[in-house]
C-alpha cells in the first residue's frame, strides 16, 4: 500500500466520554464527503491469516444475538468502531458506499464497541442516514477481545469459510483501488 498513515483510537488509552460523538469527530464526518484529500490508509496485518472466526455472540441491528458464523458462505468485512472515535466516523461513509456496491457479494458488518448501549449507535446511524450497513453492537467488547483487537477502527476480512485473510488497523478508504485489490483476496470487491 502506498501511504501508510496510521490513524486510530487506541483502546489501551482512556476513551473520550461516551455521550454524543465529540464535536471534532462530527466535524470530520461532515468533511468526509468533501474530496479535499484522500482518506488515510491503515496498517495491514496478515499475521492472523487462516485463523477461524471466533464463535462469540454480539448483537444485530435489532438487538438480537448473532455470531459471525451466521455470515459464512460469502466473504465478510468486520469493522470495529465507536461513535466517540474520530477516525472511525471518517471512514463510515466509505463503508456505507462499499456495502451498497457489494450487496450480496460481501457481508459488511460495522460492529460498534460503544459501552453505553444501543441508543447512541442507532442515533448515529439515523443522523447519517445509513441504509446499507447495520448498527451491530458488541457492548461488552467480547467479540473485540476474542479477536484481540485493541485499536479502533480495526477492520478484519474473513473468507467465505470464516478464516481471517488480513486485518487493517486505522481508517481506510474502502472505495479505492488498493482496497479493491485487498478485498479480492477473499473473493470480495
Amino acid at each position: 500500500m502506498c501511504a501508510l498513515a496510521l490513524a486510530g483510537c487506541d483502546r489501551q488509552n482512556a476513551p473520550a466520554p461516551q455521550g454524543k460523538a465529540p464535536e471534532a469527530a462530527a466535524a470530520a464526518s461532515a468533511n468526509a464527503a468533501a474530496p479535499a484529500e484522500p482518506a488515510p490508509s491503515g496498517r495491514l496485518d496478515r499475521s492472523h491469516r487462516g485463523t477461524a472466526a471466533p464463535d462469540q455472540v454480539f448483537e444485530d441491528g435489532e438487538g438480537r444475538p448473532i455470531r459471525l458464523s451466521a455470515f459464512r458462505g460469502r466473504p465478510m468485512l468486520v469493522n470495529f468502531w465507536a461513535t466517540w472515535c474520530g477516525p472511525c466516523i471518517v471512514e463510515m461513509p466509505s463503508l456505507e458506499a462499499l456495502a451498497a456496491r457489494e450487496t450480496g457479494n460481501l457481508a459488511i458488518l460495522t460492529v460498534s464497541e460503544d459501552l453505553n448501549g444501543r441508543q447512541q449507535v442507532t442515533d448515529f446511524f439515523a443522523e447519517h442516514a445509513f441504509q446499507h450497513i447495520e448498527p451491530y453492537l458488541d457492548g461488552e467488547n467480547r467479540l473485540m477481545a476474542a479477536l484481540r483487537v485493541d485499536t479502533l477502527p480495526t477492520t478484519i476480512l474473513f473468507d467465505a469459510e470464516g478464516r481471517e485473510v488480513w486485518r487493517m488497523t486505522g481508517a481506510a478508504d474502502w472505495l479505492g483501488a488498493d482496497a479493491a485489490a485487498l478485498l479480492r483476496e477473499a473473493g470480495g470487491g
